[in-house]
């Protein structure tokens, strides 16, 4: 019953992560691209990308901070507006939305380093013949950048799809506790728990074992459909 629960998370999470931060991503690749201030575009393209490097400790004590119930910050705002606080920590079903918010946060600036960087490789000329053909900021956007953007994201969605059952650990040890695990136990932490505190050990290493397994089966067949859709080879 948990291996099944927690299966259920771990895909249920990663698909949210997955598809919210890369569309986020592309949107702030767009974004920096047209940006025209080269010190500005600098300085924003640093701001987006340095949550990346911000540990999940420190997110967890800004996340107390901001969330806690007697003295957080969200909860102070809604007491002076006359609303009840919120015990975010045993509200279950906040976790989900909360946790892809934070992993957003903290990684879509960061993964637009890619998309910025195919943006910045366009052919130059077909911006310039748009332009000559009357087309505004929004249809080079449109009709040229997103459709050029396309490989790329299609690309990064299939190594994310291979490597689609490890969400890692971090962001979900530091959050859990009795009232969420149920909700955001994925598989990381349930081989963690399991494993530490000794209670199962031989199924720790037999999780992990399958993990792997059907983490290389995910890439051959990801491989796969790229070599027939687009005739190129990841691996």
């Amino acid at each position: 019953k948990n291996f099944y629960t927690v299966t259920f998370n771990t895909l249920y999470l990663n698909a949210l992560f997955i598809i919210s931060s890369m569309l986020v991503s592309i949107l702030i690749a767009i974004a920096l691209s047209e940006v025209s201030g080269k010190w500005f575009k600098k300085i924003t393209q640093s701001v987006v990308i340095l949550p990346h490097f911000i540990s999940w400790t420190v997110v967890a004590l800004l996340c107390e901070a901001l969330l806690k119930t007697n003295n957080g910050f969200i909860n102070n705002i809604l007491a002076t507006l006359g609303f009840e606080r919120i015990n975010f920590y045993q509200n279950a079903d906040v976790w989900p939305a909360l946790l892809t918010f934070l992993k957003v946060w903290q990684g879509a600036g960061y993964g637009s380093i890619v998309y910025l960087a195919t943006i910045t490789g366009l052919d130059q000329e077909m911006y310039e013949a748009a332009r000559v053909d009357g087309a505004g900021r929004f249809q080079l956007m449109r009709y040229i950048t997103l459709p050029e953007l396309m490989p790329t994201y299609f690309v990064m969605l299939m190594l994310s799809v291979a490597n689609f059952l490890n969400n890692g650990m971090d962001q979900y040890f530091v959050f859990q506790n009795a009232f969420n695990k149920a909700h955001i136990q994925v598989l990381d932490l349930y081989v963690y728990n399991i494993g530490m505190t000794g209670s199962s050990l031989s199924l720790a290493t037999a999780i992990s074992m399958l993990k792997s397994l059907i983490s290389v089966t995910l890439l051959m067949a990801v491989n796969r459909i790229s070599k027939k859709i687009r005739g190129v080879s990841l691996v």
